[in-house]
């Protein structure tokens, strides 16, 4: 019996991950349950499963769930910092970190520092600080077991590989909503249009990152650190039908792919069971389906923000953190239909221009880059008179 913390039950990974707990009651059970302001689901989600315990981060939503779950033997807790408590306890035994964007950062790192196996859900917290929870993780001898579809695969392939030297790993992409679209195009799209993802179920961030190449630029910054690799080691396909979700190429010019059909609970159930494969029901993938797996180059001069963050990536230090944090606002601001969808790239170039770089960041460091960095954006968004609030 694994015993978790699910970090976000009410986000879009939470949710599978919990049917993913549903499907194998032997195998699973839930100490802790955390969500940031979503009171309502949160408090279902507990009266289910029963959790020990339930965090919800938000503090004004913490009376409407201690209130709703006074008669049951759940202890509530409210705010970030005591969601970073709550992860070091001896009762837990795996934290999936699923909480979205810069927020989750924290969290991990307890749970690191506590010595809980991670399953990683939450790629900026490799984005904005890889170095530093990658070397926190080593020293702690903390396995950190990722559970992007993506990253996932390259885990897979690379498992019983350690003595083989990989020469790249290749990350694929749907290309989104708007595969081969160009500027005259995407200049009057709406979020609307953005949020119709043809592959994957996912929540609004990570749907508009994947149609604006934001997630996979993301994605390489989070492979780099997660498997040890250098900048020139990554590579970007496109791949619409999401069949083959990564591949690893070795030095003797062998190339191994993982595949299966787009359901981010068969990564959630890899990343929470590691090392056992367990049965499930989802759909198999059978070729017979499939007349043509096609893939080509990424549109990096159209999608700008892959090549944002490959810059960012490449000059290392605090840039990466700046660039998720820009990120984060101005996709808020486009999910409002308040800044327009080829701007968003333009607002994080320019707040990448404008905070000042670091090289060898401290955590002190990654905080104040990240409030830095959404001040200013925030600001540029106004001055365009497309203010987010």
């Amino acid at each position: 019996m694994k015993r978790l913390a699910i970090l976000g039950s009410t986000g879009s990974i939470g949710t599978q991950a919990l049917d993913v707990v549903a499907a194998n009651p032997s195998l699973f059970e839930v100490e802790v349950l955390s969500a940031h302001s979503n009171a309502t689901l949160l408090i279902e989600q507990a009266k289910r499963f029963k959790p020990n315990a339930v965090v919800v981060t938000d503090e004004s939503k913490y009376k409407e769930v201690k209130d709703a779950l006074m008669m049951l033997p759940i202890k509530v807790f409210g705010g970030a910092k005591a969601l970073s408590e709550v992860v070091q306890w001896d009762s837990i035994d795996t934290v999936l970190g699923a909480v979205l964007g810069y927020a989750g950062l924290h969290s991990i790192l307890a749970a690191i520092d506590a010595g809980k196996r991670i399953a990683l859900a939450n790629k900026e917290t490799l984005v904005v600080a890889g170095e530093l929870v990658m070397q926190r993780a080593a020293a702690k001898r903390v396995p950190i077991i990722p559970v992007d579809s993506e990253h996932s695969a390259i885990f897979q392939c690379l498992v019983g590989e350690d003595l083989n030297k990989v020469e790249k790993v290749i990350l694929t992409a749907s290309g989104g909503p708007f595969l081969g679209r160009k500027p005259n195009y995407l200049v009057n799209v709406k979020a609307s249009h953005a949020l119709q993802h043809p592959n994957w179920v996912m929540g609004a961030k990570i749907t508009i990152d994947s149609a604006t190449l934001m997630n996979k630029g993301l994605e390489i910054i989070e492979a780099k650190w997660l498997f040890g690799l250098k900048d020139d080691q990554i590579d970007v396909i496109i791949h619409p039908q999401s069949v083959i979700h990564s591949m690893v190429q070795f030095t003797d010019g062998s190339l191994k792919a993982q595949m299966g059909l787009p359901d981010m609970k068969l990564p959630i159930q890899y990343a929470i069971a590691y090392p056992e494969r367990i049965y499930n029901d989802y759909k198999r993938l059978d070729f017979k389906d499939f007349s043509k797996l096609s893939f080509e180059a990424p549109d990096s001069k159209t999608f700008r923000n892959l090549q944002l963050a490959i810059d960012a990536m490449k000059k290392g230090g605090n840039a990466p953190c700046v660039l998720n944090a820009a990120n984060e606002v101005v996709v808020h601001a486009f999910l409002q239909n308040k800044v327009g969808f080829l701007e968003m790239s333009e607002m994080i170039e320019k707040t990448m221009e404008s905070v000042a770089f670091i090289a060898h960041p401290t955590i002190e460091d990654y905080v104040e880059t990240d409030r830095e960095a959404r001040t200013q954006v925030t600001e540029f968004l106004k001055k365009s008179q497309l203010s987010i609030y």
